[in-house]
């Protein structure tokens, strides 16, 4: 009762009247926000409950807590335009509530760009963990642009001059670019194969630089298992520029090899074992049908090679050595039920004698 009096003498009637409004409409809002928040909430949980994607839940959850915040600040500003405020007075409070409000934006944008949301939101797959790659960068890079972008807008709103700041900016972007060029080469590298997927981990790949079987891959470099068990670091940059060979994704296997035979071998038998050789591809459960070659093919200098040319099933390199390994043997045998002879490397040499 005191503090009014004395606000009463020092303010005036008028004064007082304003001072007393504006407290009232604050604590309306306050005492008002839980309720009011309660039925905005229910009416937007309405409308995504008959959605499928999530990302308009990621967003009610994302601008939550901002506009809480939101119904606190617009009840200051109302109250304080309440008060019978000089021209200064009024664009200052216009100004913060401005600021307050993109600052609000980007604390929902903030919140909104989080590695859990972006996954959740995009449900981004693929062959490798491209999840723990790519989405913590993605999120960085877009939590790192809103805070640049919220603070340029409020600096521009308080009369800021930012084009120093751009210019400021560039030049140390163009600084930073130039003594990081290596490291930035790299990650644009992994970003290129994360986007293209040439490969993904455990696969069997093979360039000029190294041979092996992929064992992680960050946006620096990535990782590859030789075959001699040794682990080799190779920069994304020089695995961006290379020819890759995925032997991993491959449908099927090729064999492919010339059988030699002695010249001794008759038209007859060499027709037979072809035929038999043919019919045994064919009828093998492993040897992919499409396409199986086997033909006499040319006369070499000690022998006549019959050319074999065809596909395994399987891929695995383990189970592809065992069908070589059984195709060999049933070689071996149809040969000797023919009577026919693989050639070694002869030469002939004859001696004409005169007188």
């Amino acid at each position: 009762m005191e503090v009014l009096m004395f606000l009463y003498h020092y303010f005036g009637k008028y004064v007082l009247f304003k001072i007393l409004e504006a407290v009232a409409i604050f604590f309306f809002f306050i005492l008002t926000r839980n309720l009011f928040l309660k039925k905005v909430f229910k009416i937007i949980s309405k409308v995504t409950e008959r959605t499928d994607t999530k990302l308009d839940d990621e967003i009610v959850e994302a601008f939550e807590k901002p506009l809480r915040k939101f119904i606190i600040l617009l009840g200051a500003y109302l109250a304080l335009r309440v008060l019978p405020l000089n021209t200064y007075q009024d664009i200052l409070v216009s100004k913060i509530f401005r600021s307050g409000i993109v600052a609000l934006i980007a604390w929902g944008l903030y919140n909104l760009t989080s590695s859990e949301t972006i996954l959740s939101s995009t449900q981004i797959k693929n062959k490798f963990d491209v999840n723990n790659i790519l989405v913590p960068f993605l999120s960085k890079s877009l939590r790192f642009t809103v805070v640049i972008l919220a603070i340029m807008i409020i600096a521009v709103e308080w009369n800021y001059n930012i084009n120093g700041l751009i210019t400021g900016l560039g030049l140390g972007g163009l600084a930073f670019a130039l003594a990081a060029k290596d490291t930035l080469s790299n990650i644009f590298g992994g970003i290129v194969i994360i986007a293209d997927k040439p490969f993904g981990i455990r696969d069997w790949i093979k360039t000029p630089s190294v041979e092996g079987i992929v064992e992680d891959i960050t946006f620096r470099s990535t990782k590859i298992r030789t075959f001699a068990q040794a682990l080799v670091t190779v920069p994304n940059s020089t695995l961006a520029n290379e020819p890759i060979t995925n032997w991993s994704r491959m449908g099927k296997r090729r064999i492919t090899f010339h059988l030699g035979v002695t010249y001794d071998t008759s038209k007859e038998k060499l027709e037979k074992c072809i035929q038999a050789l043919r019919k045994m591809l064919n009828e093998h459960p492993q040897i992919n049908k499409k396409k199986i070659f086997v033909n006499f093919e040319r006369f070499n200098d000690s022998s006549l090679d019959i050319l074999l040319y065809f596909f395994t099933n399987t891929t695995d390199w383990g189970e592809y050595l065992n069908v070589r390994e059984d195709i060999n043997f049933k070689i071996m045998e149809i040969l000797e039920q023919e009577g026919v002879s693989i050639a070694f490397p002869t030469q002939s040499i004859y001696i004409n004698k005169e007188g």
